[in-house]
């Protein structure tokens, strides 16, 4: 017996030693797959352990994903090296924190007789560009705004063209938005009326910074006459405007860990808020998963092509508006 005790303890130590070496080892790959640099040992030791709390949510979930107890998994991304308020301050630039009322667009009416398909995606019919990454900049509603409009403008034209978010990010600040600092999809689609249109994305690139205006009207890649608000809160409206109009601007409550952490499934959380709104969005999409028979839209980020579902991400739908999917909704007239 007392050789077992020491023998135990040993094989706990290399165990631990082993252990530690490993997440080491992820710690490593996780800095140079997100090219993660810091300023000193101090915050390298903080970011290590915020990485492996979220390390630790991230397998809890999972696992009790595969007992059913949830509809959706979560990952490891960029995000997983910082506090939940640290990426929402910084990514959610959604400029308002809960609805207000608003004036200038039209109310959308639901056509009569109208026959709409159990699923529909955007994406397939050609009217929806690549997904974009918004950087370290509260821009998300200029990427609502501009991948609107980017269906809008096909469905009418048959072409398909990028347009500038910086043009919004850099130009709109006198129609109350504030660049990387967050705005409104709105008054992005109120300055493009009023100033003429907007430019294309090659002719006026992303930079995830403020910016000096430099909007050139012989680089325009679209315009619009207005916009038009869904009735609040109305999932059905919602539904019946991305099946009949295209990609519709949404705002959503993005602010939990579980949302900065998805990575494939049917978002559904019971804890997001259906007023409190912190994100622009773009709903491409809905249908209803066969396995589950558990409805979704799709929902375009712009987080770049590496969060989620390649950029994307389902979110439940008629779940009592869940996130306010519906509370905000809207599109632009051409």
């Amino acid at each position: 017996m007392k050789c077992v005790i020491p023998l135990l303890m040993l094989v706990t130590a290399c165990y631990c030693a082993f252990f530690e070496e490993v997440l080491k080892d992820e710690w490593t790959l996780f800095k140079l797959k997100y090219g993660k640099h810091y300023k000193n040992k101090v915050e390298e030791e903080f970011r290590m352990r915020v990485f492996l709390e979220t390390k630790e949510k991230v397998a809890r979930h999972n696992a009790e994903y595969e007992l059913g107890l949830h509809t959706y998994t979560l990952g490891i991304n960029r995000f997983a090296d910082q506090l939940r308020q640290e990426v929402s301050g910084e990514m959610n630039g959604l400029r308002i924190t809960k609805v207000e009322s608003k004036k200038g667009g039209s109310t959308f009416i639901i056509p009569e007789n109208v026959v709409i398909p159990d699923e529909v995606d955007w994406r397939q019919k050609g009217a929806v560009t690549p997904v974009k990454d918004q950087g370290q900049c509260g821009s998300c509603w200029a990427f609502s705004t501009t991948g609107s409009l980017e269906g809008q403008h096909y469905r009418k034209t048959g072409n398909l063209t990028s347009l500038s978010e910086q043009n919004l990010v850099d130009c709109s600040i006198s129609f109350g938005n504030h660049g990387c600092s967050g705005g409104v999809m709105e008054n992005g689609f109120l300055y493009i009326e009023q100033n003429g249109g907007i430019d294309t994305e090659a002719s006026y690139p992303y930079t995830a910074m403020d910016g000096k205006c430099q909007y050139n009207k012989e680089t325009i890649g679209a315009t619009d006459t207005g916009y038009v608000d869904l009735t609040s809160g109305d999932e059905d409206n919602l539904k019946v405007a991305v099946a009949t109009i295209g990609p519709i601007s949404v705002a959503i409550d993005a602010s939990l860990r579980s949302f900065q952490c998805y990575n494939s499934g049917i978002y559904c959380d019971p804890e997001c808020s259906s007023q409190m709104l912190d994100h622009g969005v773009l709903v491409v999409g809905y249908g209803t998963d066969k396995a589950t028979n558990q409805d979704y839209y799709i929902v375009k980020n712009s987080w770049g092509a590496i969060w989620g579902d390649n950029g994307y991400i389902k979110m439940c739908r008629n779940q009592y508006n869940n996130c306010g999917i519906a509370t905000q909704a809207t599109y632009p007239l051409v």
